[in-house]
C-alpha cells in the first residue's frame, strides 16, 4: 500500500497483480487520508461516550492536538496515532482504509501493508495485524533526528522492539536507553515513552504492540 501521507498514488489489488487482470485504480490524497483518520477517531470516541479530555488523560496527548486531529487540520505522529488508537480500543491499523480481501490469507504482500509517514521523520509499515491475538507487528524507519512524536505518550498494552540497523534512544519515564543493532527492549506501554534517532544514519526497527500488558 502506498504511504498514507505521500503524494497521491494509484494501487491495484494483489490478486489482479498476480493474475495480470485489470483492477480499478484508486487515488487517495494526503488531505483525504488525514480527514478520514480524524473522522474515524471522532466516531470511535463519540461511540464510547468519551470526551477529548478523557482521551488526553489516557494518552498524554493534548486536547488541542486531539481536536485538530479529529477535524483533519493536522497530521499526527506515529506515537500519537498508536496511543489514541489504543485508548479507543483499536490498533493504529484500524484507523486507515485497507484493500478488501475475499478470504483471510496467512500471507500479507508487501504492497498490501499499510505505510504511514509523519512529519516527525518516522515511517511505520504495519506488516501484520491480528485482531484475535491483539497484536500489531510493524517495521519502523526513523530518519536522522526523527522520533515517534514530539512528546512522550502512553497507552494500554505492552511493546517489544528489536533494532535492525542504526541506533535509537528509547525514553521511558525520563530515563534514556540506547539501542544498537540486535538490541531488544520490552516495556509496558502504560509507561510514558518516546523513541528517537539521534544517530548519524537512519534507523530501522521491528516493533510489536500487544493489547494486554
Amino acid at each position: 500500500m502506498a504511504p498514507q501521507d505521500a503524494a497521491p498514488a494509484k494501487t491495484k489489488s494483489s490478486e489482479a497483480k498476480r493474475q495480470g487482470e485489470p483492477a480499478k485504480d484508486t487515488v487517495t490524497t494526503a488531505d483525504q487520508t488525514i480527514a478520514m483518520v480524524g473522522a474515524r477517531v471522532r466516531a470511535l470516541r463519540s461511540r464510547q461516550g468519551l470526551t477529548l479530555k478523557d482521551v488526553s488523560d489516557r494518552t498524554g496527548v493534548s486536547v488541542s492536538m486531539l481536536s485538530m486531529l479529529e477535524r483533519g487540520v493536522a497530521t499526527a505522529s506515529v506515537g500519537t496515532l498508536v496511543s489514541v488508537a489504543s485508548a479507543l480500543g483499536v490498533h493504529m491499523y484500524d484507523l486507515f482504509d485497507h484493500p478488501a480481501t475475499a478470504e483471510v490469507s496467512p500471507l500479507t504482500l508487501l504492497e498490501d501493508q499499510t505505510v504511514v509517514r509523519t512529519s516527525e521523520g518516522t515511517t511505520r509499515r504495519v506488516a501484520h495485524h491480528d485482531v484475535l491475538a491483539g497484536l500489531e507487528l510493524a517495521v519502523n524507519t526513523y530518519d536522522v533526528g526523527g522520533a515517534s512524536g514530539p512528546v512522550a505518550t502512553h497507552h494500554d498494552g505492552r511493546e517489544f522492539g528489536v533494532l535492525i540497523s542504526g541506533s535509537l534512544t528509547v525514553e521511558l519515564e525520563g530515563e534514556e536507553h540506547v539501542l544498537r543493532p540486535g538490541d531488544v527492549i520490552a516495556y509496558s506501554s502504560s509507561r510514558p515513552h518516546r523513541i528517537m534517532n539521534s544517530g548519524a544514519e537512519s534507523a530501522v526497527a521491528v516493533w510489536v504492540n500487544l493489547d494486554s500488558d
